[in-house]
């Protein structure tokens, strides 16, 4: 089986992700193909002001020396000044993500590994921009689910970014049973789990205490998971939140789903932030981002922390590599 080929966008070229993509060109790799979709001016500046080698390779060619990086060039518009974000780059920021994209979509590359980007200066530049996330949901035009993940744990929203007075309010019926179908069927297809063991939390403290500290897990949670278990799921729950992650309750399941962005991350964040990756689940081809900002304060000092951005390489090889084992195996097209 060959291996998976993995486009590689850096993110906001003004922050550390190129520079972070410079130091990822310096490793060997066995388990993928990489392809960055970046401004080479960008990347050679970063390279410079790391003093690490770096020779931009030609699509399709094969990089075989620390340094060596395939690119499909995404020009930016302005040259990128590392610590100050520029709007005017904003379209060539957000037109790597959709090239990238799209090239899995066409089926010539097999996933996505994406930096950090600065939503505030894209949105300077003209570009309406809530994440990435909801842009990639977009273009392949599916429901998604966000799943942060390190060695320690698997954590996947039911809600994401919404203030927290509007989260009971978006928990409902349909939209939790979907969400646990997208995860289910993520933890069979891209992390090779058998049967998937799935611990659903609680949205109120307590998990409602019966209904004494709120009626969502009665009228909501409870009816789904009910409904789920009798298609085969494996759920646990809903559980109280300040249990849930205890490490005897953690070997029970493999993967967490939370209520809300701020009940399971950080836990997880506080369990190992700097190998924590950022997944979207429900897409055609797995999309793997690092689980940090932009750290503009720290672009071009060669001080910022590669780890996420090589865990979520190494992630998305494993999760594309997965799905190429599956495809060879049914013989359905790659």
């Amino acid at each position: 089986m060959r291996l998976p080929r993995l486009a590689l966008v850096p993110g906001e070229p003004a922050g550390i992700g190129p520079e972070l993509c410079v130091r990822l060109a310096q490793q060997p790799r066995t388990d993928c193909q990489l392809t960055a979709f970046a401004d080479a001016r960008t990347l050679r500046a970063a390279a410079l002001a790391l003093a690490l080698p770096l020779q931009l390779l030609p699509p399709h060619a094969g990089a075989s020396m620390p340094g060596d990086l395939v690119l499909h060039e995404i020009p930016n518009a302005m040259p990128a000044t590392f610590g100050a974000a520029d709007p005017r780059n904003a379209a060539s920021v957000v037109g790597a993500l959709r090239a990238a994209a799209q090239a899995c979509l066409d089926g010539d590359f097999d996933g996505v590994v994406t930096g950090p980007v600065h939503k505030a200066t894209i949105n300077a530049g003209g570009i309406a921009y809530t994440g990435t996330t909801e842009l990639l949901a977009r273009q392949a035009a599916c429901d998604v689910v966000m799943m942060l993940a390190n060695p320690t744990v698997r954590v996947a929203l039911a809600t994401t970014h919404l203030p927290l007075r509007a989260v009971p309010d978006a928990i409902s019926t349909e939209g939790l049973a979907r969400t646990l179908r997208i995860l289910h069927r993520a933890l069979l297809e891209d992390f090779g789990i058998a049967v998937p063991r799935i611990a659903v939390l609680g949205l109120n403290p307590h998990a409602g205490e019966a209904g004494h500290l709120g009626r969502e897990e009665i009228e909501i949670i409870e009816p789904v998971l009910r409904m789920l278990r009798g298609e085969g799921m494996q759920l646990l729950g809903p559980l109280p939140a300040d249990t849930a992650f205890l490490p005897a309750k953690l070997r029970e399941a493999d993967a967490v789903l939370a209520m809300y962005h701020d009940q399971g991350l950080p836990v997880l964040k506080f369990s190992g932030f700097e190998q924590a990756v950022n997944l979207t689940l429900g897409l055609p081809y797995p999309r793997v981002a690092v689980d940090h900002g932009t750290a503009l304060e720290l672009a071009g000092k060669g001080v910022a922390d590669p780890s996420s951005l090589f865990a979520a390489v190494a992630t998305c090889a494993r999760m594309a590599g997965a799905r190429l084992s599956a495809h060879a195996h049914t013989g359905s097209p790659q």
